[in-house]
């Protein structure tokens, strides 16, 4: 008989009238879902320098408040989840695991699979066959040996079984791998493509299973009844798939105007509850239709992205540990008494642990993959987590498995996913770093030698968005000079891994083409203009364009940014500034500057490459770079104003040389401004010392290393001698003797005169530089200059690139502060005070 909760309402009249909130369905499921959430979370943070996904901490928290741990207590469980409140918590947990299914399906592209290769494919077969063929062993061996396993039919348990042993959660690898920082490669790309493949049969094979499971007595009305339930599931899947797909394309297609979108979201997310519906109508259980409707929705555009950032949040975050919660509520680790019993549960994880890895490993050594990649793929295959919880919690819904098998099986799964991470970082660690030091800064990329000399300049572009390109591509377009000139440029687009699934559906579009941050649907001129500037230089054969996508923690990213600028050995590493301005116009018609932030993480991001790249590395400020200016037509040549300030030292040395591979492009105007000081002192005048009391967030960082200034001197002059010696008229250099070096270059930055305005980073300053040491700066790792000109207070109009030299001298960095010798006229009393006390101290 179903339980009778009509005897409990759903509110309370509050404790002032003597009502126990605790005693109604709300308030009850409130405190119930607070509860969950505490636990889990907590879980997940103390899991997280193991590098555990969080379904690990969802399902230990579930366990630990169920009858396991807190749930033998008796007061505790029928005041906090009593009988008559869990049909309530199941059922808004069953919400969220709908519409999960549903952002799984929204996940798998099935054209992805196709494409897969057979590699994968056979991956995948067998990787589901043999643990499943070992999953109907074990079945015998439990039906034998559990008391009451015997009772359900033998097709049911042994499907379900098989089922649980062999299937692979396909969104708990994505987050591993992830995690690992494996999504893109080899090993990634392909447990990924079978994992997307096991995770399709597994759920035709659960829906054979809870078709014969029938009501969970073990006996059907008529043995037609299981027959008919397969054919309508497969009937509701060629509809899903030949009717209602059209139909969803179309849905997509007029969601992405964001003046329709929120109709057609109310509209998709109903087609998911009458999905759902309709499988449970047929006899196979809601969660299948909602997997099923998910594959019907179109990966392509904005229309996916824009649902699961509609969803995930609330069913991940929320309703998601819900169903955790119930699921540990079910399981009683308590029910697994005796050597034998805990004898089958090691049996369990040691066929399920051989049956996955060993058959994947040989797969994949006959495919011809190393063996150390062969064994990580086995390990990495072996996840389950999740998706298996839904398997057993059906099988006991349906009364195939009774408490203690339900126990087992939940065990097996924890343990075999928390094993996954810690055995991979122990047997497959790829490569990071590169033999190969070469052209790690301009002016270094030259080949060959002689007539048959030809400069390769090797470039990694970061982007965080669409809004990035234009000012990228137009950077690299001006550096294309000569027929002797090849640029390789690798594209990386820069996506943050968070607790949210969309991150993951990035990494599937950037297989399927790539560009995957191009919205197809909304092209406009820069889509236009940038294809046909690739275009242009696949027909010219000077620029080769590869592009990739990393997904990864904010507190990482740079470690796959220098990762890849080793592997590629590239010479330049372009990092976008993590504020950006675009202009707009108000009613009046005037123009004003809108600054958009994407972040202080972003900043840390670009902190980090700057202190560990092995190449030279330029922020890039863009206030509009690449954008065409309105008085243009398209057959007139647009001109770009370059500026490049000059004050000496290996950064600025380096901006001279990117000026130099500018000097040569027909549309490109140079102006070379070289500070040079009024009353100049003895280079002996200014003293630059550590200050431990200064935060690199706080004072601006210089070199440690100790550099002969007369050689410093002596390679200024030669370098701007080699620049003067292509003077044209497209080249221009000044000198400028200066007395407020602040005020003559926000000059140069109002004035509106340039495009782009170069300076080095000052890591070893000149006297002039190093007078703004004590400077409070906005932004410290640009160096003072670049500082002054990416201020958000000075209302500069030019975009400006700072640029810093690889030179492993110069890699050590510290804030300092200023000391004056006899003729000066400050001293640093603080630095004065601890050198005496260090003094006193010694003696």
């Amino acid at each position: 008989m179903p339980l009778n909760i009509t005897s409990h309402k759903t509110s309370s009249n509050g404790v002032w009238q003597g009502d126990n909130p605790l005693d109604y369905a709300f308030p009850l499921l409130i405190v119930q879902i607070t509860l969950v959430l505490i636990v889990t979370r907590s879980l997940a943070l103390l899991l997280k320098p193991l590098r555990q996904p969080k379904v690990i901490a969802e399902i230990l928290g579930g366990v630990l408040l169920g009858p396991s741990v807190l749930g033998r207590s008796q007061s505790y469980l029928h005041r906090i989840f009593p009988s008559w409140g869990t049909p309530t918590l199941e059922s808004v947990a069953s919400i969220g695991l709908l519409f999960f299914l549903f952002l799984v399906g929204l996940e798998l592209d099935l054209h992805s699979i196709r494409r897969s290769g057979k590699r994968a494919f056979s991956i995948a077969a067998v990787g589901i066959s043999l643990p499943f063929v070992c999953g109907i062993g074990v079945a015998v061996i439990l039906r034998k040996t559990v008391k009451g396993a015997d009772e359900p039919g033998f097709a049911q348990f042994i499907v379900f079984m098989g089922v649980a042993l062999s299937i692979t959660a396909f969104p708990v690898l994505a987050r591993i791998l992830a995690e690992l920082k494996l999504l893109t490669t080899r090993v990634g790309e392909t447990a990924m493509a079978a994992a997307a493949f096991n995770d399709v049969v597994a759920w035709i094979l659960l829906a054979l299973a809870v078709a014969l499971a029938g009501n969970g007595s073990g006996s059907q009305k008529s043995p037609l009844v299981s027959v008919w339930v397969l054919l309508s599931g497969l009937a509701f899947v060629v509809l899903m798939m030949v009717a209602v797909r059209p139909v969803m394309e179309v849905v997509a297609r007029r969601g992405e105007n964001d003046a329709a979108d929120e109709f057609y979201v109310c509209l998709t997310l109903a087609g998911v509850l009458v999905s759902g519906f309709m499988t449970d109508l047929i006899g196979i259980h809601s969660i299948f239709g909602a997997f099923v409707f998910g594959l019907t929705i179109p990966k392509e555009g904005n229309f996916a992205k824009k649902l699961t950032e509609r969803i995930e949040d609330f069913v991940l975050g929320l309703l998601l540990p819900l169903y955790f919660a119930s699921s540990g509520l079910k399981t009683d680790v308590t029910t697994i008494r005796g050597a034998s019993a805990w004898g089958l549960l090691v049996l369990v994880i040691a066929t399920a642990c051989a049956g996955k890895i060993l058959g994947t490993f040989a797969v994949a050594m006959f495919c011809m993959i190393p063996a150390r990649e062969s064994l990580t793929l086995g390990v990495l295959m072996n996840t389950k987590g999740l998706v298996e919880l839904i398997v057993l919690n059906i099988g006991k819904e349906k009364k195939v498995l009774n408490d203690e098998m339900f126990a087992i099986l939940v065990l097996m799964a924890l343990f075999t996913t928390f094993i996954t991470t810690p055995i991979v970082m122990a047997i497959y660690k790829p490569a990071r770093g590169n033999s190969m030091k070469a052209r790690r800064k301009l002016g270094d990329d030259s080949l060959g030698s002689g007539k048959e000399m030809v400069e390769k300049l090797r470039v990694l572009a970061c982007l965080h968005g669409p809004s990035n390109i234009p000012s990228v591509i137009n950077l690299i377009e001006s550096t294309r000079s000569t027929k002797k000139s090849l640029i390789k440029l690798f594209m990386m687009h820069l996506v943050e891994l968070t607790e949210r699934s969309s991150s993951i559906i990035m990494v599937h579009r950037a297989r399927r083409n790539g560009f995957p941050f191009f919205n197809r649907s909304h092209r406009d001129q820069w889509h236009d203009r940038i294809a046909g500037a690739f275009q242009a230089y696949t027909q010219l054969g000077r620029v080769m364009v590869r592009s990739t996508t990393t997904v990864s923690s904010l507190s990482t990213m740079h470690e796959d940014i220098c990762h890849v600028a080793e592997e590629k050995m590239v010479t330049m590493i372009i990092l976008p500034f993590h504020k950006q301005w675009r202009t707009e116009v108000d009613g009046d018609n005037e123009k004003y500057q809108v600054e958009e932030n994407a972040g202080h993480e972003w900043r840390v991001v670009n902190q980090k490459v700057l202190k560990n790249a092995p190449c030279s590395v330029v922020v890039l400020v863009d206030r509009g770079y690449g954008n065409l200016p309105e008085t243009s037509t398209p057959d007139s040549i647009v001109y770009q104003r370059v500026c490049i300030i000059f004050f000496g030292g290996p950064d600025d040395r380096e901006a001279l040389e990117l000026g130099k591979k500018m000097l040569e492009h027909p549309t490109v105007k140079i102006r070379v401004v070289r500070f040079m000081e009024k009353g100049v002192l003895d280079d002996n005048n200014i003293v630059l010392n550590f200050s431990p009391d200064k935060n690199k967030e706080d004072s601006y960082s210089f070199s440690t290393a100790k550099m002969n200034r007369q050689r410093e001197k002596e390679l200024d002059e030669e370098a701007i001698k080699q620049f003067q010696s292509k003077l044209n008229d497209m080249v221009e250099y000044i000198e400028k003797f200066s007395e407020d070096v602040v005020e003559d270059v926000l000059i140069i930055g109002k004035s509106g005169d340039y495009d782009l305005i170069i300076v080095g980073k000052g890591r070893f300053p000149s006297n002039m530089v190093a007078g703004l040491a004590e400077r409070k700066p906005e932004h410290a790792e640009l160096g003072p200059i670049g500082d002054v000109l990416s201020s958000s207070e000075h209302e500069v109009l030019s975009s400006v690139l700072v640029i810093q030299q690889h030179d492993v001298t110069l890699v050590d960095d510290a804030p300092i502060c200023k000391v004056h010798d006899e003729l000066g006229i400050i001293i640093d009393l603080r630095w004065l005070v601890r050198l005496i006390r260090m003094k006193f101290t010694v003696v």
